[in-house]
């Protein structure tokens, strides 16, 4: 595969897992339990999903896959773990608006963290694409709804958590990127089985909530550990803030839930920032130079 194709998919399964990690907000509406309960059997069943990836990926020899996981795969466990936990903590310290805007820094973050550890140096399209980006999401979500601190801490800590696993992904593409995130699915799903109510799950919504973890766990774990390999940090950061506009129209298109119109231009803004900068590189760059 030629440089520019391998950015080219890079690209793709990027955007892939943001429209995947869009729909928490849609089968959070959908399925009428606690979060914990949700993202107990969402940690199940994204594991057994990414289970039967590796599976069909690698047939017969898919068990060696998880005997290669090494350091960077222990690491990559341990950040979506934390990562997933402060996640879920926050939104009981803080409110949802904060919580949009400091991970829309995610841009940011992914370019600082690539610079100190990656020498990756972000050109000035993708860093006026990101600040455009968070432009938008500051218009989306304003900055009337009170936060709180520790809430607000526990919010950029899990930012920083998807930060760092950007990196750790660049600076380790040969890892095992599918056994580890199956592990780390798994055990933040039994991490939230007792804080929930896992048991009290209809039929039909365990149907539910399996599509839950194949779609939003599974895939979006998958195409981001594949895609972020070839993709410099801020662009993965960048490509990844589209979640915060997707994530209201699913709800809309369900639901009818209500979006007004500073979610649809601000939504708009962000859509445009990640649009026009993937225009942009591809004009810049050359068949079959390095992304």
């Amino acid at each position: 595969m030629t440089p520019r194709r391998d950015y080219q998919l890079g690209l793709l399964l990027v955007t892939l897992s943001a429209v995947a990690w869009s729909t928490a907000g849609f089968f959070t509406r959908l399925i009428p339990h606690d979060s914990c309960t949700l993202l107990a059997w969402r940690g199940i069943f994204g594991a057994l999903s990414l289970l039967v990836v590796v599976i069909l990926m690698h047939g017969r020899g898919w068990t060696r896959e998880f005997l290669r996981i090494g350091k960077p795969e222990v690491a990559y466990i341990g950040i979506t773990i934390c990562g997933m936990i402060m996640f879920i903590t926050s939104f009981a310290h803080t409110s949802v608006a904060h919580g949009a805007v400091i991970y829309a820094t995610i841009p940011f973050i992914a370019a600082l963290l690539g610079w100190i550890f990656l020498d990756e140096v972000p050109d000035r399209g993708a860093i006026a694409a990101s600040a455009a980006a968070l432009v938008g999401v500051a218009v989306m979500v304003g900055f009337g709804a009170d936060g709180g601190l520790f809430g607000d801490a526990l919010a950029l800590g899990m930012t920083l958590c998807m930060g760092f696993s950007i990196i750790l992904m660049r600076r380790n593409p040969k890892m095992a990127a599918a056994p580890a995130a199956a592990i780390g699915a798994l055990l933040s799903g039994l991490i939230c089985w007792p804080l929930g109510d896992p048991l009290s799950v209809t039929t039909v919504e365990l149907w539910q909530l399996a599509a839950f973890g194949a779609v939003n766990s599974a895939m979006g774990l998958a195409c981001f550990a594949w895609g972020s390999k070839r993709l410099p940090a801020i662009e993965t950061g960048l490509i990844g803030a589209l979640d915060t506009p997707l994530a209201p129209l699913w709800v809309w298109i369900a639901f009818g839930e209500h979006v007004g119109p500073q979610t649809m231009i601000g939504g708009g803004i962000v859509m445009a920032a990640v649009v026009a900068h993937v225009l942009w590189s591809q004009r810049r760059q050359p068949v079959g130079s390095p992304a």
